[in-house]
């Protein structure tokens, strides 16, 4: 049997309708922007393998950390015990969160970093005597796939067999030029009730939904409400961190910090899978006590991995080069170009960036949607076929590349994207 024919026996893919999906790339070897499959082709990975790649793959200096620590401690437990790699990594990130930030929990990824945060945050109230059991997100969020993460989701994307299972969650609209003043008004009418636990969001874009990006300010003006009417506020970093939206953090771009961070993918550079949950000591206090029922109980069997713990740390170690901050700059340039020269082409719906990511919505008779397949279909054959790896998002295509990529190679990716919209037009 083939590679492929063995997978297709054996294995079932993530966010893949088998009956009718093509065959997948059979990856045998990656290195810098590149992935190459089982024949030798070679592709761009302008999605950076679901936005986690920061500085390309097998990057040899995050590949030697971990060697290294392979050979000194592999795994152990993390209830009772600690370990360097992971003290390391909590005091880094800590630090490098612009506020008052104290404690860091360790989990696995995107959605368990997001289900810990939303964990603290009922539990958080509860240990101190309130009723506050509401939760607010925005319309179009996605925060991950186990069931309080889809709960403060898009309602219908994704997740309608288990709606029913959900907890109840109010939306406010995501904001835009013209609804801005009725969404602040309505995010005031709500939490002003007393009755909201916490209030979460994606900073700055939208993932999933199609790298919807809005403005600081309007970020700021609510996240300035939560605060003050006690809602706790969480922050998923998890696409935005580590450069992405050209800062550090999405966070950095508005005045008021988060309550609690969410951060995975490119936390250790996209190497290893882990979850982060950043949260303030006044948080971490209200699970102190004499015993255990004010404890936050909670766990994950490779908490804190210290290999992964060892990506972190590399990966924290280049991005504080200048070298990296200045490729980051220079994506951002590229991409803001890119959408100055494409604003008026009659194939574009819309073109925008914000750091290193880029969001083009094609246009298309309909509204756009997650599942919009004949153009997204189209596009991806289109780009496999010239050595490009795009997923794109229903009509939208994105490009969020490591940051190791050249400008020849980002203006090939750019090239495509036009010839592909030109020839659809």
């Amino acid at each position: 049997m083939t590679l492929l024919e063995k997978d297709k026996k054996y294995v079932w893919h993530p966010f893949t309708q088998a009956q009718i999906a093509p065959e997948p790339i059979p990856v045998v070897k990656a290195e810098g922007i590149w992935l190459y499959a089982e024949d030798d082709k070679a592709y761009i990975d302008a999605n950076s393998s679901w936005w986690t790649t920061l500085h390309g793959h097998c990057h040899p200096y995050i590949m030697d950390k971990m060697s290294q620590q392979l050979k000194k401690l592999d795994h152990t437990i993390f209830a009772g015990a600690t370990h360097p790699g992971a003290v390391e990594a909590a005091e880094r990130v800590v630090n490098l969160l612009s506020g008052n930030y104290s404690k860091a929990f360790f989990s696995d990824n995107g959605s368990t970093s997001v289900e810990v945060a939303l964990k603290m945050v009922y539990q958080y109230w509860f240990n101190k005597g309130e009723q506050k059991k509401r939760f607010l997100a925005i319309q179009g969020s996605y925060h991950g796939d186990t069931f309080g993460a889809m709960s403060v989701g898009q309602r219908g994307y994704f997740n309608k067999p288990f709606e029913h299972l959900f907890f109840e969650v109010d939306f406010i609209p995501f904001p835009t030029e013209s609804n801005i003043d009725e969404v602040v008004s309505l995010t005031e009418e709500l939490l002003s009730t007393g009755e909201f636990a916490g209030f979460i969001f994606e900073p700055l874009v939208q993932g999933a939904a199609g790298m919807r990006i809005y403005q600081p300010e309007w970020l700021n003006k609510l996240v300035d409400i939560a605060k003050q009417h006690d809602v706790l506020t969480i922050a998923d970093e998890v696409m935005t961190g580590f450069y992405r939206t050209g800062t550090v953090f999405a966070m950095d771009q508005i005045q008021h910090q988060s309550d609690i961070v969410c951060l995975s993918k490119g936390l250790t550079g996209g190497v290893m899978a882990l979850g982060m949950t950043v949260t303030t000591a006044q948080i971490f206090e209200a699970f102190l006590g004499e015993n255990m029922d004010n404890a936050f109980l909670h766990g994950h069997s490779f908490t804190a991995n210290p290999i992964a713990c060892s990506a972190i740390c590399a990966s924290l170690d280049l991005l504080e080069k200048e070298e990296t901050r200045q490729k980051v700059n220079k994506i951002g340039e590229m991409h803001r170009d890119f959408c100055l020269k494409v604003k008026d082409h009659p194939g574009f719906r819309s073109a925008k960036s914000i750091g290193t990511i880029l969001s083009l919505e094609i246009e298309v008779n309909e509204d756009s949607s997650y599942f919009e397949t004949d153009m997204r279909t189209a596009a991806y054959n289109y780009f496999i076929a010239n050595e490009l790896l795009i997923r794109p998002l229903g009509n939208v295509i994105f490009v969020n590349p490591p940051y190791c990529i050249t400008e020849g190679e980002l203006e090939k990716v750019y090239h495509h994207i036009l010839e592909f919209v030109n020839g659809k037009t």
